[in-house]
């Protein structure tokens, strides 16, 4: 194992250690005041959303027009992947930039045009990210190992520890998985950026959070997706994980 793997894995029990912290104060407020949120929202709204995520979940798991050209990553470093991902991710995230500014200087109907445009932006960085590391996504186990990264990046505290221990157990959960529960999947996604988006339907004051948020939801994304998939190249001790959620449970 050479220095910059080294140096990797460091940081992913840094990494570890976040996603399975028990929620804080701030974090359990914003989950009561997640309902008051909700209700903001028009029905009509919020059904758009509903489907829109449900439409993106089977999409993923049907393969339809998602799959991206493989190339030899394998035989790359660690560090020439890293570096491939974060350039993708530059690229995806100044196109959600730009996407969120445009949609959230429109008002309701515009904001609402860019929760799909938007899930499109991030999944396809996702597939990107997954050959990068050397993953076949036309195999169906790998679309979706790439949902339940989506749904670590942008989940409520529980939510994202379960998913995370299925990550790191991925070759033994993976047997077990037939399916995503997209009714979960989409609450927890919806619950993790609701706010965002209903300030985003705000006409004059939109532009600028859409930009925003935008940049900053690719951003999450693309740490949860770099980590997720180092933990299944450089694998560390199983002893380590657990002295780690021990920690949080003090």
């Amino acid at each position: 194992m050479d220095s910059y793997e080294q140096a990797v894995q460091h940081e992913l029990l840094r990494w570890r250690k976040k996603m399975y912290q028990k929620p804080n104060l701030f974090n359990q407020v914003s989950k009561k005041a997640q309902a008051k949120i909700n209700s903001w929202i028009p029905a009509k709204a919020q059904r758009f959303i509903t489907d829109s995520i449900k439409n993106m979940v089977k999409a993923i798991l049907a393969g339809s027009q998602l799959t991206t050209k493989q190339s030899m990553i394998r035989e790359k470093s660690l560090y020439k992947q890293d570096e491939l991902v974060k350039e993708k991710l530059v690229t995806y995230r100044k196109t959600a930039t730009i996407e969120g500014a445009g949609t959230g200087a429109g008002g309701i109907l515009l904001g609402l045009a860019d929760f799909p445009l938007l899930l499109s932006i991030k999944v396809k960085f996702l597939f990107e990210a997954a050959a990068i590391y050397g993953f076949d996504t036309k195999e169906y186990e790998e679309r979706l190992f790439i949902l339940h990264v989506f749904q670590l990046a942008f989940s409520n505290d529980e939510t994202r520890r379960q998913t995370m221990n299925t990550i790191e157990n991925w070759e033994q959960e993976k047997q077990t998985l037939v399916e995503m529960d997209w009714h979960v999947f989409q609450q927890a996604y919806r619950d993790y950026i609701d706010l965002v988006k209903l300030l985003q339907m705000v006409p004059g004051f939109g532009a600028v959070v859409g930009a925003y948020a935008n940049y900053n939801l690719l951003d999450q994304l693309g740490e949860t997706a770099m980590n997720a998939y180092r933990l299944r190249l450089l694998k560390i001790p199983g002893d380590e994980t657990e002295t780690i959620k021990k920690e949080n449970n003090n």
